[in-house]
């Protein structure tokens, strides 16, 4: 008989790599590491298809922005032979250097090699070989919209993210962009369009523009793939396929608490059930917990309502920033909820954030959290 498979959680950091490990039961944890000490680690995904592979988004102190690849779950690491990074422009053409490689999406499952990274400035690329070598899209990274989709950056930068692939169609990807908005291709990434109808930009002078917005986080639901939510600078958003307008469901949170955060988390198998972590969003944006009052708040009938989960987080007095890719769930039958904070604190529930308990403490600044099993 096969032992039981356990937990890990991979918790990316602005000073290395670690790593929690529990089993089944996720009563105990036991934290492992650092990896990579004093490198900054964007993002660790694992390989849906192989699920010994991971692939990590690192920038290092010598190397600079670059993708490691591990063959036998994180035990060791090797880098990219040719990391992702733009073409080499032409006379008279704009130069651009991957300054972070942010974020790791693995391909549809009739792909098994395929990968897809999103970089600082905006940029997306493709892997044909596993994460080893990188070639950017050019269908993106060269449309003659691009400079004027991607014009605004955010204080820290403009990022490429979120990129989806649908399960049904390896030709049907999103992709978000901080600052630019939404954006879909159906031909594998050779055009692309907008796809903002809906969503607020009350940081630009004209508010319905079609692109120039700020999604936090877009995430597609696998079981239901028409179903995407989005966490963005200005609200929690909806849209429901073939439909190109999203629906702000974050009107249905409490009006003293509001709307805006970073990340948002769904559901394993309930397209109608997702989890954010609200942050004060007035105007100085100081991008943490409202009042300091931490709290996850879920729904459970696709943004109708929301209820309000604190229970063994702290009353007060804690001002938690949780970044978009710091948020996670796991698959277990009682799914298992994650965050880290900016603090360097992990926090888990093991009933769907209902309660709460910290499991590590004191890590550094905390820039992505995800589950792998």
């Amino acid at each position: 008989m096969l032992a039981p498979m356990a937990h890990t959680l991979w918790i990316a950091t602005r000073k290395g790599l670690f790593v929690l490990r529990a089993g089944t039961a996720r009563r105990s944890w036991t934290l492992s590491g650092p990896q990579f000490l004093g490198h900054i680690i964007h993002h660790v995904v694992q390989d849906p298809r192989k699920p010994r592979v991971l692939l990590m988004a690192a920038k290092t102190g010598h190397l600079g922005p670059t993708v490691f690849r591990s063959h036998d779950h994180g035990r060791s690491w090797q880098e990219a032979a040719q990391p992702p990074a733009f073409r080499k422009a032409g006379a008279g053409e704009e130069v651009r250097a991957v300054e972070r490689v942010f974020w790791l999406t693995a391909g549809h499952a009739s792909e098994p090699g395929t990968w897809y990274a999103g970089s600082s400035p905006a940029g997306l690329f493709r892997s044909g070989d596993g994460g080893d070598h990188w070639e950017p899209v050019s269908g993106f990274n060269d449309h003659p919209l691009r400079p004027t989709w991607a014009a605004l950056g955010t204080p820290d930068g403009a990022f490429l993210h979120s990129i989806l692939v649908d399960p049904r169609d390896p030709q049907h990807l999103y992709i978000g962009i901080s600052i630019g908005g939404v954006f879909e291709s159906t031909d594998a990434g050779r055009s692309w369009s907008p796809l903002n109808e809906g969503i607020a930009a009350d940081f630009l002078p004209d508010p319905t523009v079609p692109f120039g917005h700020d999604p936090h986080c877009v995430v597609q639901h696998p079981l239901q793939p028409e179903r995407l939510y989005q966490q963005n600078h200005c609200g929690i958003y909806r849209l429901d396929r073939p439909q190109r307008r999203w629906q702000r469901i974050g009107d249905a949170m409490p009006r003293k608490i509001g709307d805006v955060g970073f990340p948002i988390v769904l559901h394993p198998t309930d397209p109608d059930t997702a989890w954010v972590m609200p942050m004060d969003g007035q105007t100085v944006w100081p991008r943490t917990s409202v009042g300091g009052k931490p709290a996850i708040y879920c729904t459970a009938n696709a943004g109708k309502s929301w209820r309000r989960l604190d229970r063994g987080l702290p009353r007060s007095q804690a001002w938690f920033t949780v970044l978009r890719q710091a948020m996670c769930a796991d698959s277990h039958a009682r799914t298992g909820l994650y965050f880290g904070t900016t603090g360097g604190d992990v926090w888990a529930s093991s009933n769907a954030g209902e309660s709460w308990r910290c499991i590590a403490r004191h890590l550094p600044e905390i820039y992505a959290v995800t589950h792998a099993a």
